[in-house]
């Protein structure tokens, strides 16, 4: 095989990451601060019609792997407590909320972000020799400035988030549109996640090579799939490229 270019999952398999959605720090903090836009409301009601917006958007999608757009939650969440309240809000503030109360709301739901052990080095590595981009079920209002924050925006391009899609992994729309912008096609690719349902059926199902870093994040097993090559430290992704570029 002629390995050309390198699929990454984010979450779980570049970034150790945990988060508490169940913080009711996030919705307490949320309710206060929407006080001071005329809005009236309760960390109940923030935690409650969050959800609620949130559930009705994947429903109303359509999609058999349906994402959600956090910002638009957050939009409509809003738009619909100003008009409850009474209260008016200028056009510019209100097209900049949406996106402040999602980061509001990721960051402080935030417990853990770092990098596995050995994965900028062997990205330094891998760059020289393929091209790489990132593909993650996640919002862009997250996902970016997480792989800043964690210094490895840089190594990817394209880098592909479903949030901005309204469709997840597996959907096989998701990994072909990846290759589209990698210029390459399926067998010249691997694929490295760490969930066997969403990273490696998906993957094989859209015919690319497949790694799974098991890092206990993510579903461990299915019935009837397996990974070509399974890693249990980032630096074990070497010894996977070899083995894929000496098989015919």
């Amino acid at each position: 095989m002629i390995v050309r270019g390198i699929i990454c999952d984010i979450n779980g398999t570049l970034i150790d990451i945990s988060t508490d959605e169940g913080n009711e720090q996030i919705y307490r903090s949320i309710s206060h601060l929407l006080k001071y836009y005329g809005i009236r409301t309760s960390r109940g009601d923030v935690r409650e019609g969050y959800y609620q917006i949130l559930k009705a958007q994947r429903r109303a999608s359509g999609e058999a792997f349906p994402e959600y757009d956090a910002v638009a939650v957050w939009r409509e969440f809003v738009t619909s407590r100003l008009a409850d309240s009474g209260a008016a809000m200028p056009k510019n503030r209100l097209a900049q909320l949406p996106h402040f109360l999602a980061e509001l709301y990721r960051g402080i739901s935030l417990n853990r972000l770092e990098l596995y052990p050995e994965v900028r080095e062997v990205l330094d590595e891998l760059r020289q020799r393929y091209r790489l981009a990132a593909l993650s079920d996640a919002q862009t209002a997250w996902a970016v400035p997480e792989m800043r924050l964690v210094g490895i925006e840089g190594y990817f391009f394209p880098i592909v988030v479903s949030g901005d899609l309204g469709y997840r992994k597996p959907d096989p729309r998701i990994y072909a549109l990846t290759l589209r912008r990698m210029h390459l096609r399926p067998e010249e690719v691997v694929f490295v996640g760490n969930d066997m349902y969403r990273d490696i059926y998906g993957a094989r199902q859209a015919g690319l090579r497949t790694v799974f870093f098991a890092t206990g994040q993510g579903q461990q097993r299915m019935d009837g799939v397996e990974a070509h090559y399974n890693i249990y430290r980032f630096g074990e992704l070497r010894n996977a490229i070899r083995f894929f570029e000496e098989q015919p």
